[in-house]
């Protein structure tokens, strides 16, 4: 069973953002202001806008959530979205934790709840890739079929989880492990889904976000937060002060290795504009328009 809801669910927090000041991410966080709640769903509204002019089936849909500039990271939290869902249209279907439950959990969430769970309400970013049809098709089979999504989630969580190991998964590793799933990670039937999937992602040139986590109190706070773990990570990379993350821009890097023919529009806002951007060069910080980008004022 899927789990649906609209408004904002838990964070798929990447591990790297954990600090002293974020130890209660399985509290609800505040609500935003009625101003702040319209200016999402008017972005919102821009980007499915956008989705329906694009005259595919789905897309790859990522958002900034907590504040991880500091590591050179926009973007946190990544998922399917898919205009035949039984939930809405275009809705995202991804992992969420749940925290009650102590588990993962799939979740369809309408496209202006997904963008809710952004840490800024008045500085946001979103990313969709559209894939070639020989690409989407499979991709969207697999994506709206809810056993196999099903097959593909792991048993227990952990923000940072090592995409080379099933003992945890996060939120972008379930992501990337349908996509090879939908794209040949299933010639073994001998193996389990996820291994079938990491197999393929492996012979194909899967590349984890690698992250410098230096000084962080990384292993530290692994014993205190339920939803962090180390142990699953090689202990040459912990020694080395690194970790290896599935993150959304190296699912997007990948998706873009596999299929030249893909297609990036990211967007952003603030307190004022939306500001649409074309192409596979980032948006600029602060989302400043280029000469190129469209801008739509609130």
């Amino acid at each position: 069973m899927f789990w649906r809801f609209s408004a904002a669910a838990l964070l798929c927090a990447a591990a790297i953002s954990c600090n002293a000041g974020s130890l209660q991410l399985c509290s609800k966080p505040p609500d935003p202001s009625a101003a702040e709640q319209d200016r999402l769903i008017r972005f919102a509204a821009v980007i499915k806008a956008e989705l329906q002019a694009s005259g595919q089936g789905l897309a790859l849909v990522a958002r900034s959530g907590l504040d991880l500039a500091r590591f050179g990271i926009r973007y946190s939290h990544a998922g399917l979205s898919l205009k035949d869902s039984t939930n809405a249209p275009w809705s995202v279907r991804q992992l969420y934790y749940n925290c009650e439950a102590d588990q993962p959990r799939l979740y369809d969430e309408g496209l202006s709840g997904f963008l809710l769970g952004t840490h800024d309400p008045a500085l946001g970013y979103a990313s969709i890739v559209l894939l070639p049809a020989e690409a989407a098709e499979p991709l969207a089979r697999a994506g709206l079929d809810d056993a196999r999504a099903r097959a593909l989630l792991g048993e227990r969580y952990s923000a940072n989880a090592y995409p080379w190991s099933l003992q945890y998964q996060n939120c972008n590793q379930w992501l990337i492990e349908l996509l090879a799933s939908a794209w040949g990670g299933a010639d073994d039937a001998e193996l389990p889904p996820r291994q079938q999937a990491q197999a393929w992602l492996r012979q194909s040139g899967y590349r984890p976000h690698e992250v410098d986590v230096g000084w962080r109190p990384l292993m530290w706070l692994s014993h205190l937060i339920p939803w962090l773990h180390s142990d699953d990570h090689p202990p040459e990379d912990l020694a080395a002060k690194r970790v290896q993350i599935s993150l959304p821009d190296a699912i997007e890097s990948f998706a873009r290795e596999r299929w030249p023919g893909a297609r990036r529009i990211e967007f952003c806002h603030d307190r004022e504009r939306i500001v649409i951007h074309r192409g596979w060069e980032p948006l600029a910080e602060g989302c400043k328009p280029g000469e190129q980008d469209q801008v739509l004022p609130y």
